[in-house]
């Protein structure tokens, strides 16, 4: 397979959390057409938990992010991605690096909208579905998010998984809780937290479901295959 300008290095800002980070790698590695082990994507890939680690937690991570966003640049990264949602906070500090983001939740937006959902469930945490509200409001989405109660049981759920509890209990709570989002009238649902996506899928729902990890992967591919 040839390409007429050589893949773009990818740079990945990862570890929030790892398992997630290595969910979106073998995402990526799906997603790229390769007839041999050539053809994959040169990736250089950062994954740092503690840069969220301090009191401040994600508020915080700026800094940390933007460091890391210069590291991968200076390793020869072309194109940047985050392999986390709430990052995301820090978009600009990212974007300072002078190499372009491929911004996963702007991507998730456009997945709903290729579904032509007006009313979209997403599951994630507080500081990123403010981010996810706000990049569907400029995309005429309206956002269908749980109520304070279900968000608190969302969030025990989260810590469990980031503890390595991927089992049958995880996986039919998350479950519970994406149907609660079908039944307040989502039409689509996106897992809008990269955990999410590590015990959802598709055939738990009867609604479309989009794990926002794997639509940032196919976007990736596609940028860096630009060339």
């Amino acid at each position: 397979m040839t390409h007429a300008h050589p893949p773009k290095v990818l740079g990945v800002l990862g570890g929030m959390g790892p398992a997630a980070t290595l969910d979106f790698l073998a995402k990526l590695q799906a997603a790229t057409p390769a007839a041999r082990e050539q053809d994959h994507l040169r990736v250089l890939v950062d994954i740092n938990p503690q840069v969220a680690a301090g009191d401040g937690g994600y508020e915080a991570a700026g800094p940390g992010l933007a460091a890391m966003a210069a590291g991968l640049r200076d390793a020869g990264a072309q194109v940047l991605a985050i392999a986390c949602n709430t990052a995301h906070l820090h978009a600009d500090a990212v974007r300072a690096s002078g190499l372009p983001l491929v911004d996963l939740i702007e991507t998730a937006g456009l997945a709903a909208r290729a579904q032509s959902a007006e009313r979209v469930g997403v599951l994630g945490v507080g500081e990123a579905l403010a981010l996810y509200r706000r990049a569907f409001s400029h995309q005429a989405i309206e956002a269908v998010t749980l109520d304070d109660h279900e968000q608190v049981e969302f969030m025990a759920l989260l810590y469990r998984i980031k503890h390595g509890d991927l089992g049958p209990a995880s996986r039919q709570t998350m479950a519970a809780l994406a149907h609660r989002l079908v039944g307040k009238g989502a039409q689509v649902v996106v897992a809008g937290c990269t955990e999410v996506p590590l015990v959802l899928a598709a055939a738990d729902l009867a609604v479309p479901f989009i794990d926002a990890t794997e639509a940032l992967a196919r976007r990736c591919v596609a940028v860096c295959l630009e060339g």
